[in-house]
């Protein structure tokens, strides 16, 4: 595997990456350089500055995850990189606590006006009282938007003795009071707000969010923080605000384009900025660098990711239970679609007994990803295997029942086709799959992988012997056989696990001996 890495991150995830990837850091790339060599990579680590277009998803051939270090995504086109199959992830968590902890430290600044200050006194100028500043403590600090940065933000404030509001209609009213927040509308909150701070994405219902109207509504000594995406305000309308001192002040991390030496904000010094430094700490560089890193791992694994942005969402407890079941969904759907013959139309998934209780998204998707992996020239995988179904007219129908008579869980697929139904159906022991039914047969194998003759037959003497003969005589090894029946003398299925593959030769030698009804040859 080939990682290509065109932001720089900490060591510490080039490190994790390098363990199982060539990783090639290359810093500074142009559009059209990265589309011209990112063919070769299988993963893409980016920040904030590369622009992860069409153009380039498309030329990435290989890619099989776009990993963005940091909480936002909106320089990746992620419907594009859905459409083809690839992963994309992110790092939601690990910049949280530098954010909030840098939204703290420029509402300070702007209380006590602490840049400005510095920059006088560093001229030669004892400017005491042209710096009288106000006290946070007793003030109402407005929170638009109460994420996992919002709510960092609220418990900081809340040891400054600041009285919190919100607004955020995501959000469930438990949640606000257990941080001690009353919600509000964004109306309300910037009527009575004295601080006021940003952590949205930004969207095209958020953009803007904060114009001259909503300026018109606040406090002439409020003031404003963004330390979450540029954009969020109308940055003409707050400096003219700034300017007319309908705001006292306002302190700004984030613009609409990065990087830039060049704004309006600049021209007025009750505006403080810095470049993009809410996640710039040792810290929490690290732990997005560690987080993508690990996450790109996992999916070189065909695990899923566990901050996917194009694919649900699977926590570590239910990722414990559920992972071994997704690994033997999808092997059971690669053993459907080699056994099935015939146009595919409607698939069936059934959950029986404890698996049932949980959410299956991610199982019908491993499912669908194994059945699709060998009928479609499209690189299916957990992110896109439903696009995939559905741009194939394939029917997908999932049935569960709570109860199941010999297995603590069992998994079945029916897919029908043109040509009729086939079956298949397997459980999970000790972290294995087990596959238990093929059709009309009931079996107990723990597939290792590698190839498997089934033949279904007549149950007469002499033809085991006959088809183990065509292996013997192809010198390869079988390592276990299954065999069963539908009664004695009547239909039967064996099932060969082979060290190696026989030739389309040797299968017509198998479907030439008297009684074989059918012999094909799966991997798995």
């Amino acid at each position: 595997m080939k990682v290509l890495v065109t932001e720089a991150i900490s060591d510490e995830g080039i490190s994790i990456l390098s363990s199982c990837a060539q990783v090639d850091v290359k810093l500074g790339l142009k559009p059209e350089e990265i589309v011209s060599i990112i063919g070769d990579y299988e993963a893409l680590v980016v920040r904030s500055q590369t622009k992860v277009s069409a153009e380039i998803i498309e030329a990435g051939k290989r890619l099989q995850v776009i990993a963005r270090a940091g909480i936002g995504i909106d320089n990746v086109n992620v419907d594009e990189a859905t459409r083809c199959g690839i992963v994309v992830v992110n790092a939601p968590t690990g910049n949280t606590i530098s954010a909030a902890e840098h939204t703290i430290a420029l509402m300070l600044s702007l209380a006590r006006y602490i840049p400005q200050a510095n920059a006088a006194l560093k001229s030669g100028l004892w400017q005491r009282s042209e710096f009288m500043g106000t006290e946070v403590r007793n003030k109402t600090l407005g929170i638009i938007g109460l994420g996992s940065v919002g709510s960092e933000v609220a418990r900081r404030a809340r040891g400054l003795e600041m009285r919190l509001i919100a607004y955020d209609p995501f959000v469930s009213v438990e949640h606000a009071h257990n941080l001690k927040v009353e919600l509000f509308s964004l109306e309300q909150l910037l009527k009575e707000a004295d601080f006021i701070t940003l952590h949205l994405p930004l969207t095209e219902s958020t953009k803007g969010l904060i114009g001259a109207r909503e300026l018109s509504l606040v406090k002439p000594e409020v003031r404003i923080v963004n330390c979450a995406r540029g954009g969020l305000i109308d940055e003409a309308a707050l400096v003219k605000a700034v300017k007319e001192e309908r705001v006292a002040g306002a302190a700004i991390d984030v613009f609409p384009k990065e990087p830039t030496t060049e704004s309006p904000l600049f021209e007025s010094d009750s505006i403080i900025v810095t470049p993009h430094l809410g996640a710039s700490t040792t810290e929490a560089q690290a732990m997005v660098s560690r987080d993508v890193a690990t996450q790109i791992v996992d999916v070189f694994k065909g695990q899923p990711a566990r901050y996917s942005v194009n694919a649900p969402f699977i926590s570590t407890e239910m990722l414990a239970v559920l992972a071994p079941f997704m690994k033997a969904v999808h092997t059971l759907g690669r053993l459907v679609s080699q056994l099935a013959e015939g146009q595919m139309n409607t698939i069936k998934l059934g959950y029986e007994g404890e698996i049932s209780n949980y959410e299956t998204n991610a199982l019908k998707a491993s499912a669908l990803g194994g059945i699709l992996e060998e009928t479609s020239e499209e690189r299916v995988n957990l992110v896109n295997a439903n696009i995939v179904a559905a741009k194939r007219g394939l029917a997908v129908v999932e049935q569960k029942e709570t109860t199941c008579e010999n297995y603590a869980s069992l998994i079945t697929i029916e897919v029908t086709t043109s040509s009729g139904v086939t079956i298949v159906a397997g459980t999970v022991m000790r972290g294995e799959l087990h596959i238990v039914r093929v059709n009309d047969y009931w079996f107990d194998i723990a597939p290792a992988g590698g190839y498997f003759l089934f033949s279904d037959h007549l149950d007469r003497p002499g033809l085991i012997s006959a088809v183990s003969k065509v292996t013997g005589d192809a010198d390869v090894d079988i390592s276990s056989m299954h065999v069963g029946r539908l009664k004695p003398r009547g239909q039967a299925l064996m099932i060969l696990a082979l060290d190696e593959p026989l030739s389309k030769k040797q299968i017509k030698q198998v479907l030439a001996i008297p009684d074989v009804y059918a012999a094909k040859l799966v991997r798995l």
